[in-house]
């Protein structure tokens, strides 16, 4: 069993630069507040972009930089992310992700990938 499914990650789509992700968040994804801990948004769309970079044929990627704003606070149910490759170059790759729940968009982020070979 690897982190994302101790996470509860599911792949839904990937293909073209693109890809989309879900979580169905639950009790043990929620911060003291009682909406989803940043951390798993951010685990999300880190996921996501890596697996967009993935369909470009870079095989095994690493994260350079990731940023990540919220949005909206999101709460128990399914998250939806796509992610879509914006630049490839020969060792960068740019990527932005957007996370929404019921339709409504909670978090934007945009990160950088490398070859991690």
């Amino acid at each position: 069993m690897g982190f994302t499914d101790e996470v509860g990650i599911e792949v839904d789509d990937a293909e073209e630069g693109r890809s989309r992700i879900r979580l169905e968040a639950g009790d043990r994804h929620l911060n003291p507040a009682g909406t989803v801990h940043g951390g798993a948004i951010a685990t999300l769309v880190d996921t996501a972009m890596g697996a967009a970079v993935k369909t470009t044929g870079d095989g095994s990627t690493a994260t350079v930089e990731m940023k990540v704003t919220y949005l909206e606070p999101a709460t128990p149910g399914t998250l939806v992310v796509d992610a879509q490759v914006r630049k490839r170059g020969r060792r960068i790759t740019i990527v932005e992700a957007e996370v929404t729940q019921d339709d409504e968009l909670v978090a934007h982020a945009i990160g950088t990938f490398t070859s991690a070979n």
